[in-house]
């Protein structure tokens, strides 16, 4: 059974340092940027994956010492692990992850680390619950926390159950942040993939509110005549 010091050094072993500094732009680590501060080692998403499987034993004591990890590659592999363990886990061990996840939910601050769990942990685990804390988080101070609120929607969407999406995005229309926008218009265009007529529903009551980009990204999928009536303001 790995730990959380085996788990950094092999992922430390298989980076670039050319890779690394490349993944320092993409990520916005600049001073004042989203990702501000965050540090790579420049080892890729399959690589990390692979190292997940790899460790998908290790205990919750090692992953949230992976999840504390100033090393951006170190902390997504924790989370690809959480979503392995996750998956096969008992009741028991996916309340215990989905616990850790929101109480290190500030560790998971870029939008790849919130995209590639938040529906394969919140979303799951709330699937049966009261989705409150959804609600709570849509309202934080907190960029990342907002994001995960509606990207864990996607499992629900995935059900065919559209509500919370909805009613989240509702609450982030006036969201200061692109990469909110970006989520909220991103879950909207996933909604009209399995219902157009509830996407649109929702588009006509508040299209001419929306930020541009979340109206840009959740009309990608629409017909080019039906974009740029949107666009237009024409509906």
């Amino acid at each position: 059974m790995a730990t959380a010091l085996q788990v950094e050094r092999a992922l430390r072993e298989l980076g670039s340092k050319e890779h690394a500094t490349v993944m320092q732009r993409f990520f916005k680590t600049g001073p004042g940027e989203y990702g501000e501060g965050d540090r790579f080692i420049g080892v890729k998403v399959p690589v990390i994956r692979k190292v997940a499987k790899q460790c998908r034993d290790v205990e919750l004591a090692h992953i949230e010492t992976l999840l504390d990890s100033p090393i951006h590659e170190v902390r997504l592999c924790a989370l690809f692990i959480m979503n392995l363990q996750f998956e096969r886990g008992g009741p028991k061990q996916q309340a215990a992850l989905y616990k850790l996840y929101v109480r290190k939910r500030r560790c998971i601050n870029n939008w790849d680390l919130v995209d590639g769990s938040a529906h394969r942990i919140v979303g799951p685990y709330l699937e049966t619950r009261s989705r409150a804390p959804l609600y709570k988080w849509a309202r934080a101070k907190h960029l990342w926390t907002r994001r995960i609120a509606i990207m864990s929607t996607l499992h629900f969407i995935k059900q065919g159950d559209f509500d919370d999406t909805l009613a989240i995005s509702e609450l982030l229309l006036h969201d200061e942040h692109d990469l909110i926008h970006k989520a909220a218009g991103w879950m909207l265009r996933e909604v009209g993939n399995r219902d157009r007529a509830v996407e649109e529903a929702f588009l006509k009551a508040h299209y001419r509110e929306m930020p541009r980009t979340m109206l840009r990204y959740a009309i990608e999928r629409l017909p080019e005549r039906r974009r740029k009536a949107y666009l237009q303001g024409r509906v």
